[in-house]
C-alpha cells in the first residue's frame, strides 16, 4: 500500500472528459469551467445516482443548497484564504455582496444552525452540487468542482467517526472501485505538536500548510525562522512522514511524551482505527499523523481517499465540532465529499458499479458491540437492503423497546437487535410487522434471506 508523493498531491488535477478544442476557441470558454457532453454526462449521472443510492441506504437524506450566499453571513464559517478565492458580486435588489458557493460543508452548517437545529438528532444529510473557487490559470486546477457528499450532524463519538468512513468506503465499492486507500489521521496531533513550542500563530499556520503539502524543506525553514528548539523541531519534521499501520500509533506515543493533548488525539484515532479494522475494513486504511484537510474548521479525525493511477485525492473529510456554532447552536459533526471529476477518472480505469433497489431496516447494538454492528449492517447492505445503524442504550427490555419505537418513527420495515444477554453469539432479534409487534430470534447469517422475503 503506497502513499502518493507530496508533489503529486499538491499539483496534479483530473478533469472530466471534454472534446478537443482549438487554441482560438479556448479563449471563448471560461477557464476552469466544465462542459460535459452527452456520453460523458450520462456516465457522470449514473455515477452520482450510484453514490446517492449508497448514501440513501445508510439513511442519508438529500439536501439541495442554494447556489448563492450572502458574504457577510457565510464568511463566519470560512477562513480568509477561502474567501479570497470566492466569486463575489452585488445583489441588485439589496446591494449586499453575494458569493457563489465555495464550500458545501460551511453552507450546510449555516442551514442547520439557522433552520434545522431543532430537528431530531443526529441529522444524516447528503448532497450533489458544485462549488466555485477562483484558481490562477497556471495552477492547473478546476474553478468549478462537481461534488457528492454526506454530513452526519449532532453526535460526537467513535461510532459516528467510524460510520462516516465506512460509508465512504461503501460508496467507492458500490462504484466498482477496490484499489483505493483511506489516509486516516487527526488534525489535533500536529497542531498540538506546534502549539507546545510557543510558535507565533502566523508561524503555526504556515507550518500547517507546509505539512499539508508534505513540503518538509519549507517546514524546516519555518521552524528555524520561529527559533523552535532542535529537539522539538525533529519531532515536528518527523510527524508528516509517519504513515503506515499500528507502528505509526506507537511512534506517535513516543513523540507525545507526557503531553495529554497529544495522547488524547492518538486515543481517538486508535479507537476509530480499531473499530474499522474490527468491521473488516483494514485493507483500505493507512494511518497518517501528518494528515490535514484544506479547511481550518476541521478539528478531529480527518481522512483523504486515494486511488491507484490517480495522483490527487478523490475526496475526503473529517470531524468539525465547532463550525456550526459559528452560525448559532454548536453541534458536533463529521462528513465527507467526493470530487466527481476525479472519481470519473478512477472509474474509467476500474469500470462502473451499479446500485440496487432496497428496503429499510434499523440495526442496533450496545456500544461494546460496535464491531458486530458494522459487520451485520455491511452484510445486509451487500444483499441490497437499505440499512440505518443505531445505538442500543442498554440491554434491558426498555432499551429494546426504545429502539423499536425509533424504528417505527423512521418507518423502517424491520428492526434488528444485536448483542443483548438473551441472545446467543450468532443470533439476532428480528422485530417486524405493521405495528412492530412480531419478534423472533434469527441466525445472523440468515438475516439477508429472511428480510428479503418480506
Amino acid at each position: 500500500m503506497s502513499r502518493p508523493s507530496s508533489s503529486t498531491r499538491a499539483s496534479e488535477v483530473v478533469r472530466l472528459p471534454a472534446p478537443a478544442v482549438h487554441a482560438h476557441d479556448r479563449s471563448l470558454i471560461p477557464i476552469g469551467m466544465s462542459t460535459i457532453l452527452p456520453d460523458a454526462a450520462q456516465r457522470v449521472r449514473r455515477l452520482e445516482e450510484t453514490l446517492l443510492a449508497s448514501l440513501g441506504r445508510w439513511g442519508y437524506q438529500e439536501i439541495i443548497p442554494s447556489t448563492f450566499e450572502y458574504l457577510d453571513v457565510l464568511s463566519a464559517g470560512l477562513e480568509p484564504a477561502v474567501l479570497e478565492q470566492c466569486y463575489q458580486f452585488a445583489d441588485r435588489t439589496t446591494g449586499r455582496i453575494l458569493l457563489l458557493r465555495p464550500d458545501v460543508t460551511a453552507q450546510i452548517a449555516r442551514i442547520v444552525a439557522m433552520g434545522m437545529a431543532g430537528s431530531c438528532l443526529p441529522l444524516r444529510l447528503s448532497y450533489r452540487t458544485t462549488v466555485f473557487r477562483y484558481e490562477p490559470e497556471h495552477a492547473g486546477r478546476e474553478r468549478e468542482v462537481f461534488q457528492v457528499g454526506a454530513e452526519l450532524i449532532g453526535v460526537d463519538d467513535v461510532a459516528m467517526d467510524g460510520e462516516i468512513i465506512a460509508l465512504m468506503i461503501d460508496c467507492l465499492t458500490q462504484l466498482g472501485l477496490t484499489a483505493f486507500t483511506i489516509s486516516l489521521g487527526h488534525v489535533g496531533f500536529f497542531k498540538a505538536l506546534l502549539s507546545r513550542t510557543g510558535m507565533s500563530p502566523e508561524g503555526r499556520k504556515r507550518a500547517e500548510q507546509a505539512a499539508a503539502r508534505k513540503d518538509l524543506p519549507h517546514l524546516e525553514d519555518i521552524l528555524a525562522q520561529e527559533r523552535v528548539p532542535k529537539r522539538a523541531a525533529r519531532g515536528i519534521l518527523e510527524a508528516p512522514d509517519l504513515y503506515g499501520r499500528e507502528d505509526v500509533l506507537r511512534r506517535g506515543r513516543v513523540l507525545a511524551g507526557h503531553d495529554r493533548r497529544l495522547h488524547a488525539t492518538l486515543d481517538r484515532l486508535t479507537q476509530v482505527y480499531r473499530l474499522l479494522v474490527e468491521a473488516g475494513l483494514k485493507d483500505y486504511l493507512l494511518l497518517d499523523l501528518g494528515e490535514f484537510r484544506g479547511f481550518d474548521y476541521y478539528d478531529g479525525v480527518v481522512f483523504d481517499v486515494f486511488a491507484d493511477g490517480v495522483g490527487c485525492e478523490l475526496g475526503g473529510g473529517g470531524r468539525y465540532n465547532n463550525l456550526i456554532g459559528r452560525f448559532g447552536r454548536d453541534l458536533p459533526s463529521t462528513g465527507f465529499a467526493f470530487d466527481v471529476g476525479r472519481l470519473f477518472q478512477a472509474m474509467e480505469r476500474a469500470g462502473e458499479g451499479a446500485s440496487r433497489a432496497a428496503t429499510d431496516v434499523l440495526v442496533a447494538a450496545p456500544a461494546r458491540r460496535c464491531g458486530q454492528l458494522f459487520q451485520v449492517a455491511r452484510l445486509l447492505r451487500k444483499a441490497g437492503l437499505r440499512v440505518l445503524q443505531g445505538s442500543l442504550r442498554g440491554t434491558d427490555s426498555e432499551a429494546i423497546q426504545s429502539t423499536v419505537d425509533e424504528g417505527r418513527r423512521l418507518a423502517t420495515a424491520s428492526v434488528v437487535i444485536l448483542g443483548t444477554p438473551a441472545l446467543a453469539a450468532g443470533d439476532a432479534l428480528l422485530v417486524t410487522g405493521p405495528s412492530m409487534s412480531r419478534r423472533k430470534t434469527v441466525k445472523i447469517q440468515a438475516l439477508p434471506a429472511t428480510l428479503l422475503k418480506r
